[in-house]
């Protein structure tokens, strides 16, 4: 099985996903509430990346999982990190700026920091990561279906709440079935090397949201906000890790996804609990 042919369908659908529940506002409460918004894209794009690197230092990653671990590490938030706030009872409006702004930034910001990924420990093993086509591929399953949803949503609001009912209900059923699909071919290597990896990015997962929650209570913000911040700083778009590592114009190798399927079974384990716990 060809599991590209799957995967860029799901993210692109996802993006659309995302696209149907954003409205151009959404793109500048960055300058209505800065503090929020900037403390959130802190965490996000400059905490986790760093993290991520010192982990996969400290760990002695070989150069293909060090490259799994930064590639899910600077990755956007998850579409699905909007739904996790509303049940934390947390500040959705944020949440779903946080996504649209982080997905649009990350266009740019991911091959810049994995190019110098691949150049610090991709040359080793023979990966080095083109990035025109990184960039084109971003543009085409990333920003093009979340312009098509935002113009559907301006242009046909009655049709874009009825797709959007049914693909939310798809979008964590979809990111399983990614999971599920790697796991099985590349079942022998995440079973060798799932204590270290799980350690690793389980201990990526833990410190990034603490350091988030600490950040948020440090600069004054409310108890929806920092739920939101929590969650969004967790939750990322394995689907668009999975999508580059296993791309047969980027790397190609589904090994460099398997830190981002563990990274996703993970995530949705804490941040469950994490909703779990706020709601008890």
């Amino acid at each position: 099985m060809n599991s590209i042919l799957i995967v860029l369908p799901i993210l692109t659908l996802l993006m659309f996903e995302l696209g149907l529940t954003l409205q151009p506002s959404d793109f500048v409460l960055i300058a209505k509430r800065p503090k929020a918004m900037l403390t959130g894209l802190f965490g996000q794009l400059i905490i986790l990346p760093i993290i991520a690197c010192a982990l996969a230092f400290i760990f002695s990653l070989p150069p293909i999982f060090f490259i799994g671990v930064m590639l899910i590490a600077c990755c956007p938030g998850g579409s699905s990190s909007n739904i996790f706030s509303m049940l934390a009872k947390g500040d959705v409006a944020l949440s779903v700026s946080l996504t649209a702004v982080s997905s649009i930034i990350t266009l740019f910001t991911v091959p810049v920091i994995m190019e110098w990924t691949t150049e610090y420990v991709g040359a080793a093993v023979g990966v080095h990561l083109p990035v025109g086509n990184l960039l084109m591929q971003n543009l085409i399953t990333m920003l093009l279906p979340i312009v098509l949803g935002i113009l559907c949503r301006l242009y046909m609001p009655a049709a874009a709440t009825k797709i959007d009912k049914v693909l939310s209900k798809l979008a964590f059923p979809a990111l399983m079935l990614l999971a599920g699909i790697f796991f099985v071919q590349h079942y022998h290597t995440i079973v060798d090397n799932f204590a270290v990896l799980g350690m690793c990015v389980g201990i990526l997962l833990l410190i990034a949201v603490s350091i988030a929650s600490g950040i948020s209570r440090l600069v004054g913000l409310n108890t929806k906000e920092r739920r939101t911040i929590v969650i969004e700083v967790g939750m990322q778009n394995a689907a668009q890790a999975i999508a580059v590592a296993s791309s047969p114009f980027i790397f190609n190798d589904g090994r460099i996804a398997i830190p981002a399927i563990i990274y996703a079974l993970l995530m949705n384990v804490v941040l469950l609990t994490y909703v779990g716990m706020i709601k008890s």
